[in-house]
């Protein structure tokens, strides 16, 4: 490796780290998990509608004050989302922040994707 790819690495793994701070931050202030296929999302209001339309099946998700984990974008905050998704679709929601059981830096949180 170069050290443009030394560097380049460096600041990936910068960007991660700060992504992975700043949801330690906000993840207090949601209700439920949402992944897709695609991403990751908190949100305070989750709704989804499964469409099955001339027997294809899609999901049609509509989310409201969320965060969204994605490294590249400035703003992670959203006021509201509609995702479409062929694919699974998982929905938690969180314990409340005084349940012993939760770990002190929240919930577990898959590694970024391509």
């Amino acid at each position: 490796m170069t050290d443009r790819d030394d560097e380049l690495a460096q600041y990936a793994a910068d960007q991660e780290l700060n992504l992975y701070r700043e949801y330690r931050d906000v993840v207090g202030l949601f209700r439920y998990i949402v992944e897709t296929d695609r991403r990751f999302y908190l949100a305070n209001s989750v709704e989804m509608v499964t469409h099955d339309e001339t027997g294809d099946t899609y999901f049609e998700l509509l989310l409201e004050d969320a965060w969204v984990w994605d490294v590249f974008r400035s703003s992670r905050f959203i006021q509201r989302a509609r995702i479409l998704s062929f694919r699974d679709i998982n929905i938690e929601e969180l314990p409340d922040r005084e349940d012993p059981d939760m770990p002190a830096d929240g919930p577990h949180v898959p590694p970024l994707s391509d």
